[in-house]
């Protein structure tokens, strides 16, 4: 079967939007999974340092330390899939 310069062109384009609505529905689930995380890490946080006390510093400490797993985390997979489009 001979397709037109057209009909490629439309199914490249399908291919594309199924592609990016993929990776869209993926990471709207990671933001789900990852907004139930910090809740339950929330509340562990005030089971262990009730209210009473100043849990402050300790909301900063886990800020610091998700954001420094983030960046690491970002940092090897951008190097995992640099090696791997070579």
């Amino acid at each position: 079967m001979v397709l037109s310069k057209s009909q490629k062109e439309k199914i490249s384009l399908k291919e594309e939007i199924r592609g990016k609505l993929l990776s869209y529905m993926t990471a709207a689930f990671g933001l789900v999974a990852g907004l139930a995380w910090n809740d339950a890490i929330k509340s562990l946080i005030e089971f262990i340092f009730p209210l009473e006390r100043n849990t402050v510093l300790i909301k900063f400490f886990y800020a610091v330390l998700i954001t420094f797993a983030v960046v690491l985390i970002s940092v090897y997979l951008l190097r995992f899939f640099k090696k791997e489009d070579k």
